[in-house]
């Protein structure tokens, strides 16, 4: 008998054949005694031995299998899924015409094969954890180090130069402001991932808000040298379902982000397009593009693709990844498609009302 079907066996399969084997060796015993004289044994003793030998042998091993084996194991394989076992799951019985080694090995090697996949998820989020408090970290020392250094300078030198003070005390408050914006983004974002920052949907015409935020941001686009605008064809306005106001918020980032990143004289226009079951909202640019290796990670946290230019023209660095948390909170999508020197585009699926 090999010893993968005897794994494959029941309860009761295994107590057959160990009671068969029994009874089979108790009548050669007794034959071997009887063919030894003077030996006052009967054949029909022989004839009525085995059956009885196999009966008895038969319920020792399967009560012995059950009460001792097969409870403990079965135990075993229930405790793998929950760490507390009720009383009734220890009382109750087993299955004796079910091969439960073999639902062992299965469940605990689903087992194992879950508690590495945990594994690999906890060190994933430890590796996340690290570099995100570094990250954080970072951004936070840049301003905090200029603010220290524009107040020492003036306590140990200022003071007597008007300009100097003015001059320092501005540049001050703009990184109070910067500290400002990267702590109160922090916080949108944390209100998103724990689902704490309730949406409103409601209907509305998605070209009649991109014209606000184009009006919104008209005097910061006019300084960069950039027009804002539509595109060819886009002069139907569509009726969406959603957050209204944090839609805003994802169009007024997309479009910054736009002007941050483009070049004197560039463009940026809004298209959008009916994709039947919702529609499909494009803020494009004509700037200095996206390199391929940096378009996996451009909604990451504390991401910059150029990060002297981003420094210079401010934000938090965490504009695009609020994006990201407020579509997936519609349950909606996001997508970028960029090619250097030719621009970038931004495109957001919105429900139809």
């Amino acid at each position: 008998m090999s010893s993968k079907s005897l794994k494959n066996s029941t309860p009761r399969e295994i107590a057959i054949r160990t009671a068969f084997f029994i009874a089979l060796a108790t009548e050669g015993f007794l034959l071997l005694i009887l063919a030894l004289p003077p030996v006052p044994f009967s054949w029909w003793l022989v004839l009525l031995c085995g059956p009885a030998t196999f009966v008895i042998s038969y319920f020792i091993v399967l009560i012995t299998l059950d009460r001792y084996i097969y409870r403990k194991i079965k135990l075993i394989y229930k405790t793998i899924h929950s760490q507390k076992v009720s009383t009734d799951i220890k009382k109750e019985g087993v299955d004796l015409d079910q091969p439960i080694i073999d639902d062992v090995e299965q469940e605990v090697a689903d087992w194992a094969e879950s508690q590495q996949e945990q594994l690999d998820q906890y060190e994933r989020f430890a590796e996340y954890r690290r570099r995100y408090v570094g990250d954080i970290s970072h951004e936070l020392k840049t301003p905090i180090f200029n603010i220290q250094g524009y107040l020492h300078t003036l306590m140990d030198h200022g003071y007597d130069d008007n300009k100097i003070t003015r001059s320092f005390i501005k540049k001050a408050a703009k990184n109070v402001e910067r500290l400002q914006t990267i702590v109160e983004d922090l916080s949108a974002i944390s209100r998103l991932e724990s689902g704490d920052l309730m949406f409103d949907p409601e209907p509305f015409n998605i070209k009649e808000l991109a014209q606000e935020v184009i009006e919104e941001l008209d005097l910061k686009s006019r300084q960069s040298g950039i027009t804002l605008g539509f595109k060819s064809g886009a002069d139907i306005g569509f009726m969406v379902s959603a957050d209204r106001e944090s839609i805003r918020q994802v169009l007024v980032n997309l479009v910054s982000n736009s002007i941050k990143y483009g070049n004197q004289g560039g463009a940026t226009r809004f298209g959008f397009y009916d994709m039947e079951s919702y529609i499909l909202c494009e803020v494009a640019d004509n700037g200095i593009g996206i390199p391929e290796k940096h378009l996996p990670h451009v909604f990451d946290r504390f991401y910059r693709v150029d990060k002297s230019r981003s420094r210079q023209k401010g934000g938090s660095g965490l504009g695009l990844s609020i994006v990201k948390h407020i579509m997936e909170a519609h349950q909606q999508t996001i997508n970028v498609r960029s090619t250097p020197g030719m621009g970038s585009t931004f495109g957001i699926t919105l429900a139809k009302a």
